[in-house]
């Protein structure tokens, strides 16, 4: 078996069950493995302020995260950054432009603030997004315009999601945006989330690879989602929770247990025995 010495994990469908909590069973696993000296790792679209509700939980089992697919690479244990992918300002405005031109739900994400508007959090339950709704109401940043933040934030912004109303109104937006500088992928029902170009959850874990001192054929990738798949193609080994797209399954080299039924300890179980 190779030697896997680090793990990247997707948080939402992957890490947290249902609930958006870790398992008892699962969180066992991984500080077992990170005492041995296995990094430990996020890979992960939230950004850092979206880790709070689990920062106790993690603290001494996960080291390092890749955050904002990739935009933001953090060292938890020191709460340092290690590298990070602004957007300039320009094409940050023209994304959030075309979110709004489809009554889509505009979130601005930089390396310590999530932002967006507190009409749009109100209506979250029709975009399929319920579920998020009281971790935005808790450590969201509220603007009264995404544009004026996006400007007032030069140099800052990584990255901008587009929550739309429909898979249409998603589809018209990824095409408007294809001649710009953007790395663009498709995740939860309709929505399109927006990184610089070249920057990825692939390029994140290239970058967590760099910093420990391995190669990406000693890293494990679990995923669930349509924005793991560029991961899962790097990784050395890549891996499906039960509960994932059926383009991910495809891709995946394992698929283990669904995101309620302990998947993460079961990679922990079958590849670091």
């Amino acid at each position: 078996m190779p030697n896997y010495q680090l793990i990247a994990l997707d948080m939402d469908g992957t890490l947290l069950n249902s609930e958006k909590r870790m398992s008892p069973r699962t969180l066992e696993a991984l500080h077992h493995i990170a005492a041995r000296g296995v990094h430990v790792c996020l890979s992960t679209g939230r950004a850092v302020v979206e880790l709070e509700d689990y920062r106790k939980e993690m603290q001494g089992t996960v080291s390092l995260a890749s955050l904002l697919s990739g935009g933001h690479v953090l060292d938890l244990e020191q709460n340092s950054t290690i590298d990070a992918h602004p957007f300039e300002t320009a094409t940050a405005l023209a994304i959030a432009q075309q979110g709004l031109r489809e009554n889509a739900m505009v979130v601005v994400l930089t390396t310590s603030q999530t932002a967006t508007l507190e009409k749009d959090v109100d209506r979250m339950d029709q975009l399929g997004l319920g579920i998020y709704k009281p971790l935005y109401r808790q450590h969201c940043t509220m603007c009264n315009d995404v544009l004026d933040y996006i400007a007032s934030h030069e140099q800052e912004v990584c990255k901008v999601n587009l929550y739309h109303p429909s898979q249409e109104a998603r589809d018209r937006s990824a095409a408007a945006l294809a001649g710009l500088p953007v790395q663009a992928a498709y995740s939860e029902a309709a929505s399109l989330e927006c990184s610089p170009l070249g920057v990825s959850k692939a390029s994140g874990l290239k970058t967590l690879c760099d910093h420990v001192g391995i190669g990406l054929e000693n890293a494990i990738a679990v995923g669930d989602g349509l924005n793991d798949l560029d991961v899962l193609r790097v990784a050395g080994l890549s891996v499906a929770m039960g509960n994932a797209a059926r383009e991910v399954k495809e891709l995946a080299d394992v698929v283990v247990a669904d995101n309620d039924h302990d998947g993460i300890a079961e990679v922990v179980e079958r590849f670091f025995a």
